[in-house]
């Protein structure tokens, strides 16, 4: 399955790799060479005073035991008062060798102390307790330091809590000026008003959308509430490892939201079944689960596959006249239903494949470019015996597509899974539950899921056939128009995407397992390899769910032109995993009269970067280390080299790149990375702290799109699949650190800056595309669609 890979000459499967082989230097990470630097600094020997041991500690530095002498028969007869205790006091050198034993083993055993005993004369018993005392007293000194330490700590905290309770009480309203209400000093009419102004907006924009879908003119809802950005500080965008400088002196202050980190999506009151619901939810699966088998199973009429056989869509008619159930009677005219089939086979067995769907963090690493969030609200029935088969779970999901252009879906749904023995298949559908249950609010837009899944049939050597449907109604905002042909037309969120992601994935995880693959370049070990694609999938995922409009993320146009794609927004970084401080985002669109195979290959190799100086910055870049994540040799992770000037043994630049392509479309995500976390990824030790800041592009099929309208599709799904190698849609996503103060403000320069830098790759990209076609064959395939504003001189990289 991967003989596309070819093993370099001279390197070994698990070959050890140092510093010396992979940037022909030797590289040694400096931070961990203080150990043999430090001193061992003995503790200070016993003072004498008086023919006193000095303190308690001297008073009882020997064994600690009271040496009493033996009385004779006669003195025990008579009845002397006793003598006084005396105390032993060690010699010096028996001091000496104990601390010496004591650096060594500090808890020394039975026969170690009567060794030592014997050297030095004393008792087994003055030896052990001895130690007791010395282990005492190094714990007494530990725990005065650690008391230290911790009264700071808690006189900063003791600060930041004043200052922060100074800071909320001086608060202001950012709509009003006046002062702020916190939640607990709110009354209970003031909420019920803010929760009222909430539903209105909702309602406001909903009515807003409806009259700009039918009267074609874009209505205003609401001005955007004023920036709070901080205006004491004036910042310059930083870009690494490419720099950009504006002489204009830029004052204006340009309106980009600037948003918190992202938290966990929260869910509305009244979400849980209630018992007497469950029985009722237990029959609509089993009802979900009989249509989405028949649905598989069922060809014409009801499934209609377009003229090229790209896709087969649903027949509503014949779906309504098959399934005249109470989930399909509530259907509205302004709502739009999409529904799509695909079928392909997958390097998992079922067994995996059903307990990665029923667990919300595995179904969300499955699809990453797919699932930006996900979540088991409730599990209403776990099956038998902890078995899957039987399962019932509310779930919570939100799905994206790549470009802030187009919305999120977000909804709540039921998930229910079965297994048929005597077929070897199991099933997994999805079905609506606000059919039923009235307390959940859906979020806007309107996206329902209606009966969609998979039915799976396993098939030998741990392989499985899974058939695929996708069914929703939406009622969402209007689409961009760069992209209505790929919503509209059931592309974005069909079918065929899902099964193209979960095959490519699903390969991933068998490249990921496999131990008889031979990687090119510098992998050390198994588990360097490992960490190796680990990154490279933390990377995906931070990249996917930085380029949409995940967990409320807004972006701003920076151009009034309704064709203008260019989007940007901030985001402040807090947790680890990327860059803290202030994260400014570019995302841009544009159409390409060439096949979307054609800009991955493009992209994806190294050495075609030199003829983009916005990609390479005029250098050139050398693989070092590469992995292959499937059959197709375009699905790989790569370690690259950059070739710059100031390289050395003590300063290397390194990217990471992971390219991935299927029939639904292409992805090729980089960061820069520096050498010491590559060194720590290839020994083996966590990755997870390492901190990544990915750039990309997404490549999706698509012919040209309908330019002047968005105008949603009512009926049957056109065939906008037709001729799918025709063009394709390319959107870059750029990202850059643009502080590490996180209450740093946001000048026109810096927006300028990465506009310009995203303009000009767009324009080498059509060049470099150009450059191996005919200049007629363009004229008769058409031009490019969607536009960024031109870049200015000074906003150009360096050459």
């Amino acid at each position: 399955m991967y003989g596309d890979c070819q093993v370099m000459s001279n390197m070994g499967g698990n070959v050890v790799v140092n510093s010396d082989s992979l940037f022909s230097s030797s590289i040694q990470n400096s931070n961990f060479n203080f150990l043999p630097t430090i001193p061992f600094q003995p503790f200070p020997p016993l003072k004498e005073e008086d023919g006193i041991l000095a303190g308690k500690e001297e008073m009882e530095s020997g064994s600690g035991s009271e040496q009493v002498e033996d009385k004779s028969g006669n003195e025990q007869e008579g009845e002397q008062p006793p003598k006084k205790k005396r105390y032993h006091r060690h010699t010096a050198l028996q001091i000496q060798e104990m601390e010496a034993l004591f650096k060594e083993c500090p808890h020394p055993d039975d026969k170690q102390r009567m060794k030592l005993s014997h050297e030095l004369g004393l008792k087994p018993r003055q030896v052990k307790f001895w130690f007791q005392n010395r282990r005492t007293q190094m714990k007494a000194q530990q725990d005065r330091a650690d008391n230290v330490i911790l009264r700071a700590e808690n006189e900063s905290l003791k600060n930041d809590n004043y200052r922060l309770q100074a800071a909320l009480r001086n608060i202001i309203c950012p709509n009003c000026g006046g002062p702020g209400i916190m939640g607990a000093d709110m009354g209970l009419d003031e909420q019920q008003l803010r929760l009222e102004n909430a539903r209105l907006r909702e309602e406001l924009e909903r009515v807003c959308c409806l009259t700009s879908r039918y009267t074609g003119r874009q209505i205003q809802t609401m001005a955007p509430p004023p920036s709070l950005m901080d205006q004491s500080l004036d910042l310059d965008m930083c870009i690494y490892p490419r720099h950009f400088t504006d002489p204009i002196p830029c004052t204006q202050m340009i309106p980009v939201p600037m948003l918190p980190p992202p938290e966990a999506s929260s869910f509305p009151e009244g979400c849980l079944l209630m018992e007497e619901e469950k029985s009722l939810a237990l029959d609509l699966a089993a009802s979900s689960m009989d249509e989405l088998v028949r649905m598989c199973q069922t060809h014409e009429p009801l499934w209609i596959r377009n003229s090229e056989n790209v896709m087969e869509v649903l027949n509503f008619e014949e779906h309504a006249r098959m399934f005249p159930w109470p989930l399909n009677l509530q259907h509205r005219s302004e709502v739009r239903r999409e529904a799509s089939r695909d079928s392909a086979v997958i390097i998992m067995n079922s067994v995996t494949l059903v307990d990665a769907f029923l667990d919300a963090q595995k179904w969300m690493e499955l699809f990453p470019t797919m699932v930006s969030r996900a979540k088991t609200v409730q599990i209403i029935s776990s099956g038998a015996s902890g078995h899957a088969c039987g399962s019932l779970q509310l779930m919570y999901a939100e799905l994206q597509v790549l470009s802030p252009l187009v919305s999120t879906r977000e909804t709540h749904f039921l998930r229910y899974c079965q297994q048929n023995a005597e077929q070897g298949t199991w099933a997994i559908v999805d079905f609506p539950i606000d059919s039923f249950h009235e307390n959940i609010h859906p979020s806007y837009p309107r996206y329902c899921r209606r009966c969609s899944g998979c039915v799976i049939q396993d098939m030998p050597n741990g392989y499985s056939r899974v058939t695929w449907v996708e069914h929703a109604e939406v009622e969402e905002k209007p689409v961009h128009q760069i992209f209505s042909n790929f919503v509209y037309g059931g592309m974005a969120f069909g079918a065929q995407r899902w099964l193209g992601v979960l095959q490519r994935q699903c390969e991933r995880v068998a490249s990921l397992m496999a131990r008889n693959i031979s990687d090119l370049g510098v992998i050390p070990s198994p588990e360097a390899r490992k960490n190796l694609m680990s990154l490279a999938q933390r990377m995906i995922r931070t990249f996917s769910l930085n380029m949409s409009t995940s967990s409320g993320q807004s972006w701003t146009a920076i151009s009034d032109s309704p064709e203008d794609t260019v989007r940007i927004t901030t985001r402040k970084i807090t947790e680890p995993g990327q860059p803290n401080g202030v994260i400014l985002g570019a995302v841009s669109t544009i159409w390409l009269p060439f096949s979307h195979t054609k800009v991955f290959d493009l992209l994806r190799d190294e050495r075609h970067r030199s003829q983009m100086d916005a990609l390479s910055n005029g250098n050139s870049l050398n693989e070092v280390a590469h992995i292959a994540n499937g059959s197709h040799p375009g699905n790989c992770i790569s370690l690259l080299r950059i070739n710059v000037a100031s390289n050395s043994s003590q300063n290397v630049e390194l990217m990471l790149q992971e390219s991935c392509t299927d029939q639904s479309g292409s992805l090729v995500v980089y960061t820069t990375i520096d050498v010491d976390s590559i060194q720590l990824a290839m020994s083996g030790e966590d990755p997870s702290c390492i901190a990544l800041l990915p750039q990309g592009f997404m490549i999706v099929p698509m012919d040209s799109p309908n330019i002047g309208t968005s105008e949603p599709v009512t009926g049957p799904l056109p065939n906008t699949t037709t001729s799918v190698n025709s063009g394709c849609l390319l959107t870059a996503g750029l990202q850059v650190l643009a502080s590490t103060i996180p209450s740093a403000k946001l000048n026109l320069s810096s927006v300028t800056a990465i506009n310009n830098h995203l303009c000009n790759t767009m324009h080498q990209i059509e060049a470099a595309l150009c450059s191996s076609t005919n200049s007629s064959h363009l004229e008769n395939n058409g031009t490019f669609v969607g536009s960024c504003t031109e870049p200015t001189t000074s906003g150009a990289p360096p050459k």
